[in-house]
């Protein structure tokens, strides 16, 4: 570990806060180790801690290099460096100053309302998912404004100097520094069941349309069948399309898939909740897939014939090819082309 990277180098407040940051999200873990153990379709959870701590660990260089006010780019500190110059810095804006440090603590006390109303109605019922699901928000909201608060005020961020005003706002030191813990921060939230009242929603809405799909591809292609609610009466007997073929388990493992990947990979954030969007419609669109690939398999086979391994592998590769297709998005993400001036021709004497 380089001498800018050293844990004890950094200011007291920040290390402090990393520290209390840490116990919480122990807390967290021992929270949500409850759902990840008991239903399926969160078992990545159990990825979700040593993900988080790549993220961190990914991401160290260019914290330390931000509280030492010299960008998130150690380049820009060795230019300074080698030239002999100082590194040129943009002050804070004004803006910055006024608003984002009352924006933190009111997030920091809805962070705190959240967090401790989660563990109450925990410690009160055991798991639930309201409990979990405060829990996850109010940690996230307790991170973010701390890490930003922790941040001495002040310090100059050198590729913030030449950005267009309002840019600067969003380039002060403390706001990028909290930036880079948004997906820590947050990733929890998908990590821990929805509230069953809106898991039961999205779940409906998504059946329903799986099951018309599949319907009216089968319609259109001449085998006949019919639909009575999400089941489809077949010749060879009755398909029911159940919760599990909805793509609900697959769409929140696919949408933790879709936020690492964008965090490690991807820079703007624009990009990130892009990939994120897409991580959604391929989880949709490789769900059709498979319960298209089942129906025909049950019209061929029998309903009987989609039990266990079947059903079972499928849903695997709903999540596998969907990773396939995310991979396959990042050097589209990160495509940047440059225009080369060609030579000027020289004239014939």
């Amino acid at each position: 570990m380089s001498d800018q990277s050293r844990f004890h180098d950094l200011p007291q407040s920040f290390r402090y806060t990393l520290a209390l940051s840490g116990v919480m999200a122990l807390f967290v873990v021992w929270d949500q180790w409850h759902w990840w153990n008991t239903r399926e379709d969160y078992s990545f959870g159990f990825l979700v801690p040593f993900f988080v701590g790549y993220v961190v660990f990914d991401r160290w260089e260019q914290i330390c290099n931000l509280l030492k006010g010299k960008g998130r780019n150690p380049e820009i500190a060795a230019e300074g460096e080698t030239s002999g110059e100082p590194v040129k810095a943009a002050s804070p804006h004004p803006v910055a100053s006024r608003v984002l440090p009352p924006a933190a603590y009111l997030l920091l006390a809805f962070g705190l309302l959240a967090f401790f109303l989660g563990a109450f109605y925990r410690a009160g019922s055991g798991p639930s998912n309201p409990g979990s699901l405060l829990i996850a928000v109010g940690f996230g909201c307790i991170l973010l404004p701390l890490i930003f608060l922790a941040v001495p005020k002040g310090i100059p961020n050198p590729e913030a100097a030449e950005s267009p005003s309002w840019k600067r706002v969003f380039g002060d030191t403390r706001f990028v520094v909290a930036s880079l813990f948004l997906f820590p921060a947050f990733i929890w939230v998908i990590s821990a069941p929805l509230v069953s009242v809106v898991e039961n929603t999205i779940s409906l809405f998504l059946l329903a349309q799986v099951t018309q799909i599949v319907f009216f591809v089968f319609d259109m292609g001449g085998y006949p069948l019919e639909q009575q609610g999400n089941t489809l009466i077949l010749p060879t007997g009755r398909v029911g399309v159940e919760d599990a073929c909805s793509g609900i388990r697959s769409l929140t493992a696919c949408l933790f898939a879709g936020s690492f990947l964008g965090a490690v990979f991807l820079k703007e954030l624009w990009k990130k909740v892009l990939l994120v969007g897409m991580a959604m419609l391929f989880a949709f669109f490789t769900n059709i897939l498979r319960s298209l690939f089942l129906t025909g398999w049950a019209y061929a086979n029998g309903p009987e014939a989609i039990d266990g391994t079947v059903h079972d592998v499928t849903g695997y590769a709903v999540l596998g090819l969907t990773c396939v297709g995310l991979i396959v998005l990042l050097p589209l993400f990160n495509f940047k082309s440059e225009w080369i001036e060609p030579e000027e021709l020289k004239k014939p004497e």
